[in-house]
């Protein structure tokens, strides 16, 4: 076959061979073009190869008969034979070192569209574009042909994303481990203004980006009950019987290092039936009898967080808890070490990070592998299991803090509970020796709960098992300690630590924000991607006039940008020349959208009432972005109102255009890094001692964006870091509304109190937002009136207050924009490679492969 040739212009290439007949052969430049074999020549020339060969043979389609599905899958699959390569050779190089993995242990991976990160990379962005133009294709379309996986929630999987992308950049062994949920979180839509959820069916048109190995599966047990029984050495022993069992087939995904060569695995399981089909029940006519144990066990990978409202759901989500982590740890200990490894030595090859509760059913399951399968005593057991875990709390809330009923455990997983109760048992006799006499303690710090049922508390099972337990911020670890675990904290100081969240600058700078990047490598040179303290060194640039024009110009661009999305997206017009003031996040009450809420209605009853004038409002358009959970009415009814006041706000001429409302449905990581890189202002108004950390936050400043907030999370780094010039402060701290609760709280007398308050709940009772319904929105009013749990009342004056100063500020646009690249400069530390830096360094006790 004729070589190909790499020559400027168009020249014609046959859509079948590639092939095209002038110019001098190229050679490859770039260091990711030399090694190693079988990975595929960095050249525009190579690249139309191997699009064209993935369209015809991958496909069955020609270039001039190909759709734009099939166009995308052709690229997906050529951007990901540029990696293949890297990753069986990582794989290689980590088993020949020995070298300690790093298993995260996730229910979430809020990853994102994957084509950009594979070609940023690869350092394939440019011959991929070019290569495309020769065939008359666009890549920003073929990129946008992605369907986004919806296998997280919210925050905590994409914090899971970000620190596996940091792993692989910083070249860390790391298999990360979750559920391919077959149809993700929700597709939300709006249907007069309530939110419908509507089936997230991303695998619908192929994912190129994994690799199924059904010849890899593992059998999942579940029910049954257990028996006891001598072995061959004489030693009496405890045999699971299960009642019945599922596989669990692993698909593999690519998770590449930023232009290292490293290529890390994340590692879904998806749930198919041991027995998917009885033929002899549908030869006799019983056709949905023979498929039902089929249908049985994909339910437990089917959706992300089944509603937990009813048993039925409460039992599924615990099956799908286990159904990963047993897949994950046996995975491991039968694939990754090699025959013959000894596990009393298991913590030297492998440590597990426990993202949350969701997986801490893995101490237990890790207990019964090595007592029952590989006839460990119980102390040896311990020993091991002791060293390979450490835990991530990432809430505060009780009700986050998940609790198992021991009926449903004990008849799903019987073997597990008889196996807590003896973890139990051993840690109890730890906590009394220490404290003795002390009943009180030993009831309150006991695994099994007594009340309002008996159950175990999966955060007191991780604590005892974990060698490390970390909170995601500064107050909230903090908090952990003092509020949340006090009793574990005390038994075991050391055992706490801090480790503040970050996020992947690859993504949400360098993908997100091009041009911003561009501005950043202009003035400070190349490395700071993944030296992201570099940033520092713009300090100096937030008083040049050249930068601050061009820094302001990508802002504009960006808000260009964002418009043009949102009018195609969701037939939403943006104004020019508004403060983009953004809120978004998970829906939930402690997060306030209600307050945000509170204030756009107060500055439009204002101008209704004649107490303002239209004109001396800043010109203002707040933008939402939120999902919430199907079975919480309190956060689905606030959506409703939310939209509802933004049909209002949108169509009063009486504010001249000067205040915009805008929601757009199903927001997500695509929508994320064009939204958040257009943001003015950033909302994190969460009532102190609330939020773990957010990560949200940490985007908005390095895009350049300015945030108003409590001191909450890691918005007290925030502020630390960025100055107080630089952060708009409002509202309580943890220590006043602790003692403010402790008071007695009554929010109605703040509304009794404060005429703008009242004036603003008051128009919403009245029904002007709800065709003249007065009991419209009487759950959200009535919540806020009489329960408050999250105190918005007692915050809505610092709060509006503080936003009259955040339109002083931006009424100089000189010294707004010397802020915004002050928040850019000194928010480096937000970087998820610091933050594996510092689980390496604080709980992992491992270092990078050499």
């Amino acid at each position: 076959m004729q070589e190909l040739n790499q020559i400027p212009g168009n020249d014609p290439i046959d859509e079948v061979s590639g092939h095209r007949t002038l110019g001098p052969t190229s050679t490859p430049t770039h260091p990711l073009a030399t090694a190693p074999v079988g990975m595929p020549a960095h050249s525009v020339d190579g690249f139309v190869r191997e699009f064209l060969h993935e369209l015809n043979t991958n496909q069955g389609v020609a270039l001039s008969r190909s759709s734009a599905n099939d166009q995308y899958l052709a690229l997906a699959s050529t951007v990901r034979n540029y990696l293949m390569a890297r990753w069986l050779e990582t794989s290689r190089r980590t088993r020949e070192a020995k070298a300690k993995t790093i298993g995260y242990l996730s229910a979430e991976y809020l990853l994102g569209r994957q084509l950009g990160n594979a070609l940023l990379a690869t350092d394939l962005n440019e011959i991929a574009e070019k290569g495309l133009a020769l065939c008359g294709l666009d890549l920003v379309t073929l990129r946008n042909q992605e369907v986004e996986p919806g296998l997280g929630n919210g925050g905590l999987g994409r914090l899971a994303a970000c620190f596996i992308d940091s792993l692989a950049t910083m070249d860390v062994p790391c298999i990360g481990y979750g559920i391919r949920y077959e149809y993700g979180i929700f597709r939300q839509t709006f249907v007069d203004g309530r939110q419908v959820e509507e089936t997230d069916t991303w695998l619908a048109l192929g994912s190129p980006w994994e690799f199924p190995h059904p010849e890899a599966s593992v059998q999942v047990d579940f029910g049954g009950h257990t028996e006891r029984y001598v072995d061959a050495d004489g030693e009496e022993r405890t045999r699971w019987v299960p009642s019945w069992n599922v596989l669990g087939v692993p698909y593999n995904y690519m998770v590449p290092g930023y232009l290292n060569g490293r290529v890390n695995t994340l590692r879904l399981w998806s749930a198919q039936a041991t027995k998917a089909f009885d033929l002899q029940i549908f030869n006799a006519g019983d056709y949905a009898q023979a498929v039902r144990a089929q249908t049985f066990a994909e339910n437990i990978s089917k959706v992300l967080y089944p509603e937990d409202s009813t048993p039925q759901g409460k039992e599924l989500r615990l099956q799908q808890q286990y159904f990963f982590v047993a897949c994950s740890l046996r995975d491991f200990i039968d694939n990754e070490l090699e025959e013959g490894f000894d596990l009393h030595n298991l913590a030297d090859r492998i440590t597990y990070q426990l993202n949350d509760t969701h997986p801490v059913i893995a101490v237990p399951e890790l207990m019964r592998l090595l007592i029952d399968v590989r006839g460990f005593s119980w102390d040896e057991a311990w020993e091991v299991t002791s060293k390979c875990f450490n835990y991530t709390c990432h809430t505060l809330l009780p009700e986050a803090l998940e609790v198992w009923s021991t009926e449903l455990l004990g008849r799903l997983l019987p073997r597990h509970l008889e196996i807590v109760y003896r973890i139990n048992d051993q840690f109890l006799a730890e906590v009394d020796k220490t404290f003795p006499g002390d009943g009180l303690r030993t009831r309150r710090m006991s695994i099994i709960s007594e009340y309002p049922e008996r159950g175990v508390r999966m955060a007191y099972l991780a604590t005892v098992a974990a060698g490390k337990v970390n909170g995601v911020a500064a107050l909230h670890s903090q908090l952990l300690r003092d509020k949340v675990l006090p009793d574990f904290s005390e038994l075991w100081p050391d055992k706490f630590t801090n480790v503040t969240n970050g996020v992947t600058p690859r993504r949400f700078v360098k993908l997100a924000n091009p041009k911003l990047s561009d501005l950043i490598t202009d003035a400070i040179g190349p490395g700071w991607l993944t030296n992201l303290e570099r940033l520092k060194e713009l300090e100096p640039y937030a008083d040049d006039p050249e930068f601050k024009a061009s820094f302001a110009a990508v802002k504009a661009s960006n808000k260009q940008r964002l418009t043009a999305l949102l009018k195609t997206r969701d037939d939403i017009d943006l104004p020019d020349g508004h403060l983009l003031d953004v809120m978004v996040k998970r829906l939930h009450e402690y997060k306030r959208q209600s307050l945000k809420l509170l204030h756009i209605v107060s500055l439009y009853e204002q101008v209704l009432s004649g107490k303002l004038p239209a004109s001396a409002l800043t010109p203002r358009t707040v933008v939402f972005g939120a999902k919430a959970a199907p079975g919480y009415r309190m956060a689905k009814d606030t959506i409703h109102l939310i939209n509802k006041v933004a049909m209002k706000v949108n169509s009063a001429p009486e504010v001249e255009g000067r205040l915009k409302v805008a929601f757009p449905a199903n927001y997500n990581v695509t929508l994320a890094e064009k939204l958040i890189p257009a943001a003015d202002l950033s909302e994190q108004i969460s009532l102190a001692g609330m939020e773990a950390s957010g990560t949200g936050n940490m985007k908005f400043a390095l895009n350049g964006a300015l945030t108003i907030g409590t001191d909450d999370g890691a918005n007290v780094e925030i502020r630390q870091l960025v100055g107080d010039k630089h952060f708009f402060l409002f509202g309580m701290d943890e220590p006043a509304v602790t003692e403010l609760g402790a008071k007695g709280y009554h929010p109605g007398a703040y509304y009794e109190s404060n005429p703008q308050l009242r004036a603003t709940l008051d128009l919403i009772l009245s029904g002007h937002f709800s065709d003249g319904d007065p009991h419209a929105f009487d759950s959200v009013v009535f919540n806020l009136l009489h329960q408050d749990r999250f105190m918005a009342l007692a915050d809505f004056q610092s709060y509006v207050d503080t936003q009259a100063l955040v339109e002083q500020r931006y009424a100089d646009q000189d010294a707004w924009t010397r802020s915004a690249i002050l928040n850019v400069a000194r928010t480096g530390y937000f970087s998820s490679d610091r933050s594996m830096r510092d689980y390496l360094q604080r709980i992992w006790h491992t270092s990078p492969m050499l």
